[in-house]
C-alpha cells in the first residue's frame, strides 16, 4: 500500500453552506449528515479523476463501500461555510479516501473521516484482490 505525498489531481475540494434541514434538535448539523458530506466531496473527487460511478459502472466494476470510520470534532451549525476535502490515499488493493470538513473562514477542523472501497467485478459479482487496471490509468500510475 502506497502512502506518498499526494498529486494535486488526487484530491478534490468542495465549498458548501449547511442547510437548515441537515439540522437536529440542537441546532447543529445532526451526526449522520457527514456522511452525505462526504458523498459531495467524493463525488467531487471521482470526477476529478475522470472515474465517477457512471464511468465505474462502464468500466466494469461497482466500489461499494465496505468501511466508513468518522471523528467528529466540533459542531457545524445553520449557514456555516465549509470546505470539504477528499484525497485518495491507497488504491493497490482498494480505494482508500481520507477527508476533512472544515470551517471555510477559520479553517478549524470539525469533522475527519475514512472509507474504504473495494473493486467487485459486475459480471461475476466477485470481488478484487488487487485493484483493476483502470484505476491505475485513471490516477496515472503502473499497474503492478
Amino acid at each position: 500500500m502506497r502512502k506518498a505525498k499526494t498529486p494535486a489531481r488526487w484530491f478534490a475540494e468542495v465549498e458548501m453552506a449547511v442547510q437548515f434541514f441537515d439540522l437536529d434538535p440542537m441546532q447543529i448539523v445532526w451526526h449522520g449528515n457527514y456522511v452525505k458530506y462526504l458523498e459531495v466531496a467524493r463525488c467531487a473527487l471521482l470526477d476529478k479523476i475522470g472515474y465517477n460511478y457512471g464511468q465505474m459502472q462502464e468500466s466494469g466494476y461497482m466500489w461499494p463501500i465496505i468501511e466508513m470510520n468518522l471523528r467528529y470534532a466540533g459542531p457545524a451549525a445553520f449557514g456555516q461555510r465549509l470546505l470539504l476535502r477528499a484525497e485518495i490515499v491507497e488504491w493497490e488493493n482498494r480505494l482508500r479516501i481520507d477527508y476533512l470538513i472544515s470551517d471555510l473562514a477559520t479553517g478549524k477542523r470539525l469533522n475527519r473521516a475514512t472509507t474504504t472501497q473495494v473493486a467487485v467485478d459486475i459480471k461475476s459479482g466477485e470481488m478484487c484482490f488487487v485493484s483493476p487496471a483502470i484505476l491505475f490509468e485513471k490516477l496515472g500510475v503502473p499497474a503492478p
